[in-house]
């Protein structure tokens, strides 16, 4: 199991379209991976779980992903954040 803090940047944080590109990126891997705010672990995979956590811009959330592509999973959604979702 890997954990990387990474920071939302992008004007909407992670709402509606940002979230939408992160789950569909997140689905191309065979790991499970969650987003952790706070106290609250959701699935990185489902859209009303992340959404559900209300991630603005500016807020630092936790990546955790376990599996057999765990690094690669970590290291692309990362990327992503990173590129303000631009892809």
């Amino acid at each position: 199991m890997l954990t990387r803090e990474v920071t939302i940047n992008n004007q909407v944080g992670l709402h509606a379209r940002p979230a939408t590109f992160f789950i569909q990126k997140a689905n191309e891997f065979k790991s499970s991976i969650w987003i952790e705010k706070d106290d609250r672990k959701v699935n990185a995979k489902s859209l009303l779980g992340v959404l559900s956590l209300g991630i603005v811009k500016g807020t630092s959330v936790n990546l955790v992903a376990d599996g057999s592509d765990e690094k690669e999973a970590l290291n692309t959604l990362a990327a992503l954040i990173a590129s303000d979702f631009t892809e």
